[in-house]
């Protein structure tokens, strides 16, 4: 494999969160040169501050504005889509209006990003989804079938877009600011009995996911896949 990047145009969108700020900063490493785009504030700020990437705003729930900001640009090497706000809960205890907001979010956001996109011959889509595709929550319904939806799109995608390759990664619990609103013994106790009940005896972090990104963006192999990083947690 080759992750040498230099010189490559490297697009993340939600380089805000903190996988979209990870995966920044490791293809800024690999050499690429890196626009991580996402919604104004000091989030989005900080990511390009700390990763070296060029900050830029898009919402990718707006569908004219992701049109015109790929118009206006020559096609990139590589797109990541690592943004999301989404809820959890079960089908009976999730208002609709958030189920429905939730998936306009990752997915649709993920789609209309796919659907304008321009990217090079041979270059990469990769999408970010999750564990729970795999191994359902009977409380968290709508995110697993979000994740697998991605995944499913990624497939399709693969033979749409061809010699663009798609692909899709697939985190399990991951230490990013997500989880910065629980009071600190809470979530130090929920990392905990994950880490126990893992087989890699960790929770994982952004950098993880962003190692497995970059594979599946410099693989020239690999497409219509979905890379699974959780620790063990589909198995356990």
């Amino acid at each position: 494999m080759n992750s040498d990047l230099a010189g490559k145009r490297v697009l993340v969108v939600g380089a805000g969160g903190g996988i979209g700020r990870a995966t920044a900063a490791l293809f800024v490493q690999a050499g690429g040169r890196v626009t991580g785009a996402g919604r104004p504030g000091p989030k989005l700020d900080a990511a390009a501050a700390t990763s070296g990437a060029e900050a830029t705003v898009l919402d990718f729930l707006d569908r004219a504005a992701v049109e015109a900001f790929f118009s206006e640009r020559e096609p990139f090497d590589h797109v990541v889509v690592a943004a999301a706000a989404t809820r959890s809960g079960s089908v009976g205890g999730l208002a609709l209006d958030d189920a429905r907001a939730s998936m306009e979010s990752k997915f649709w956001g993920a789609y209309h990003v796919a659907r304008a996109a321009k990217v090079v011959s041979g270059g990469s889509i990769t999408f970010v989804s999750g564990f729970l595709s795999h191994r359902p929550s009977g409380g968290a319904v709508l995110q697993g079938a979000i994740n697998a939806a991605l995944e499913a799109l990624a497939r399709g995608l693969a033979l749409e877009r061809a010699p663009v390759r798609v692909n899709a990664v697939s985190p399990g619990l991951i230490d990013t600011p997500l989880w910065d609103s629980m009071p600190d013994a809470d979530r130090a106790a929920m990392f905990a009995r994950t880490a126990e009940r893992l087989p890699a005896h960790r929770v994982g972090r952004p950098e993880d996911i962003a190692q497995a990104i970059l594979f599946v963006a410099t693989n020239p192999f690999v497409t219509g896949t979905t890379v699974t990083v959780d620790g063990g947690g589909t198995i356990a």
